[in-house]
């Protein structure tokens, strides 16, 4: 069997996935191309991240690693229909995995969300990705559902994606949900549509998961049942390597007496086909927490795990963001009337499968303040996040653990499901600069970074920079670490500037065409700055060719490519 090697250089093994992910350990799963990274690496497809050392060889600068700001108006979408109020129990309009995407078609951004706890799916709408309104569709005339809810059955978690490479239009969205299936006790009438879980006088009999299909996200077509899994899987498609890759939850043995919330894996090359998998032949374990996973210090006897992994591809790498369960488990949330403690951290992959989560504070974390909106039981939106031109917008599901109808240790008239633990949900929004996941920083005495031998084949050279008050310059050198004739550092044109999109000249007139389609290395020269990304690209607009997540205004089918 020929290996494949991938865009950035790196070879993958012959067997793949692979299987050698130690599922009972506590120790960090190794990440092998950062151990061996590839002799040259290719740099033409995206942005450059500094979120690891896969690119450095040297370096004396210091790495940082950066945090969204909530946005002022947040949450941008709480409660407000009648679904959404679910009679007053447990509120709740915001993403439960779900999907937050811009339609380039549309000119819009699109939120599919849970519109009260394990209701059905509703869609929202944004001009500006700030301001949404629900739109009057007609799946359920006079409500802004795209999927209700069937009699006897629960939707649980979901998935939306929107498929910028598939050439046939009735595909273009595609959705996973998990549903949860009940019958009546003998003597009780037939099960009403939208029953909840644990309904009084209803027993549950069956889960399973739907893979589904639909031209406008609106629409979908009949499910196709998947394999067993559990609730809150779900999937992601990796453009770098034309996979849909299920991320599968199931209870991980991490020794003889205890089993805790992990993640497995499969991969197709088609959604409806891939959603049918062989345990045995296709599925292999993939992530769990490890020592590095701290438990909450209010809770420090909780037995810390991986509640959910959400993935998208981000300029030249896939980003992953790992929801970490800190407690209390259920029974305790239900007595103690309080919704569960999830904090969101960030993770990154150069193969799409090996992770690396080299910062384990909270990328986002519950407030654990009562009260407030985003108290607890944190969830990630699938697509991840949109690039708005020089930021990056995170849209996720926080809980406050308020009901206007239920005090703390209260059951609702539909069983265990109608606790507080499970209401008021709302949509935040958080923002970052756009690259800013970790940047490389020099103070006055300035520093450098050299990186490892890259080859390209653009002759213009952008940098992602905060050097407004200082300066970055950048000499290319040859295999002996010579700087090539016209590439010096002094003959680079300082740029001193606050810039997401900055190009790199030199007075020589000399550009990246000297050193292109031959191993070479970039050293960058910075003082009392901020390096974020750089690139290597043909465009004069600074086009990078990199994925933009789940899309954003100017991204031509879902990348950052040259503008008309």
């Amino acid at each position: 069997m020929t290996q494949e090697t991938l865009y950035n250089g790196i070879t993958l093994p012959q067997t793949w996935p692979p299987h050698s992910v130690a599922e009972s350990s506590r120790e960090p799963i190794p990440v092998p191309y950062l151990d061996n990274p590839p002799q040259v690496i290719p740099i033409d497809l995206g942005r450059q991240l500094f979120v690891d050392d896969f690119l450095i060889d040297e370096t004396t600068l210091t790495r940082v690693f950066g945090k969204p700001e909530i946005h002022p108006q947040s949450p941008v979408l709480k409660p407000e229909t009648e679904e959404e109020l679910d009679d007053g129990f447990c509120p709740m309009a915001a993403p439960f995995n779900d999907g937050a995407w811009y339609d380039p078609q549309d000119k819009l951004f699109k939120l599919w969300y849970m519109p009260g706890w394990f209701h059905s799916t509703a869609l929202a709408t944004s001009a500006d990705g700030i301001h949404w309104e629900r739109p009057q569709l007609d799946v359920t005339p006079g409500t802004n559902l795209v999927w209700p809810n069937r009699g006897g059955s629960d939707r649980d978690g979901c998935l939306v994606w929107l498929d910028s490479d598939t050439p046939d239009p009735a595909q273009r969205f595609k959705m996973f949900q998990f549903y949860r299936h009940y019958k009546p006790t003998p003597g009780q009438p037939p099960l009403p549509p939208n029953t909840r879980q644990g309904q009084a006088g209803a027993e549950e009999i069956a889960s399973e998961g739907w893979a589904q299909v639909s031209p406008d996200g609106i629409h979908w077509s009949d499910p196709v049942t998947t394999t067993q899994l559990g609730d809150n899987s779900s999937f992601f498609y990796n453009p770098f390597r034309r996979k849909w890759c299920m991320s599968i939850r199931r209870a991980a043995r991490i020794d003889a007496k205890l089993r805790l919330r992990a993640r497995f894996y499969s991969e197709a090359d088609d959604f409806l086909r891939g959603a049918q998998w062989d345990r045995e032949r296709d599925e292999v374990f993939w992530q769990r927490v490890d020592r590095d996973d701290l438990p909450d210090p209010a809770r420090p006897a909780h037995k810390v795990a991986l509640y959910d992994v959400n993935v998208t591809p981000y300029e030249s790498l896939m980003l992953g963001m790992f929801a970490i369960f800190r407690g209390p488990e259920n029974d305790i949330c239900a007595a103690d009337g309080v919704p569960k403690t999830i904090d969101l951290g960030l993770a990154y992959s150069r193969d799409g499968f090996h992770f690396s989560r080299p910062d384990r504070s909270p990328f986002l974390a519950s407030s654990r303040r009562v009260g407030d909106w985003n108290r607890a039981y944190l969830h990630a939106c699938g697509g991840l996040c949109l690039v708005v031109h020089d930021r990056i917008f995170f849209y996720f599901a926080g809980f406050s653990g308020l009901s206007p109808r239920l005090g703390p240790n209260d059951t609702g008239p539909t069983g265990l499901s109608r606790r507080v633990m499970y209401a008021g949900a709302s949509t935040g929004l958080a923002t970052l600069r756009r690259d800013g996941f970790a940047h490389m920083e020099a103070g006055a005495a300035g520093g450098m970074l050299t990186t490892r031998p890259v080859r390209f084949n653009g002759d213009r050279l952008f940098v992602n920079v905060n050097a407004a008050q200082a300066e970055l310059r950048v000499s290319v050198l040859d295999t002996d670490g010579n700087e090539i004739e016209g590439l010096s550092a002094a003959e680079c044109a300082a740029v001193s500037a606050d810039s997401t999109r900055a190009e790199v000249t030199w007075s020589s007139g000399a550009n990246l065409s000297a050193a292109e389609g031959r191993p070479c290395r970039l050293r960058f020269h910075l003082q009392s700055g901020q390096l974020f990304s750089f690139w290597v690209t043909d465009d004069p607009g600074g086009a990078s060719y990199g994925y933009m997540a789940a899309g954003g205004p100017g991204a031509t089918a879902g990348r950052d490519l040259p503008q008309s």
